[in-house]
């Protein structure tokens, strides 16, 4: 008969709560932003006020290109060919600006929060 340990029900908590969280966070509302040759596509993301949700960056390129807002506190370098994904806290509503600092000029960009 195979019996689980006492000393094991602590781990198997932690493992269950991790799989929840993980489960949790693939489960958020997701919005696709694409980088192409300097731009973001689309330039405005609208999405709901006062929910987690996450963004999903892909980098078509050419080149690195950064997604930085120093209104929501974000910023994270994204290299040619890699998709990432970067979560919010809920916002309050609002627009929130986004831009790249590889092309300041043309990397430009909104969060509609309604």
């Amino acid at each position: 008969m195979n019996r689980i340990h006492l000393a094991s029900w602590p781990s198997l908590l932690l493992l269950g709560g991790l799989l929840l969280s993980v489960n949790a966070w693939a489960a958020l509302p997701a919005y696709k932003l694409t980088i192409k040759d300097g731009h973001f596509e689309p330039q405005t993301l609208t999405v709901p006020a006062r929910t987690r949700f996450k963004i999903v960056i892909t980098n078509q390129g050419p080149g690195p290109e950064e997604f930085e807002s120093k209104q929501l506190r974000k910023e994270s370098v994204i290299a040619e060919g890699v998709t990432r994904s970067i979560v919010f806290a809920p916002l309050k509503p609002g627009r929130y600006r986004f831009f790249g600092d590889f092309h300041p000029d043309t990397a430009q960009g909104h969060i509609m929060a309604k």
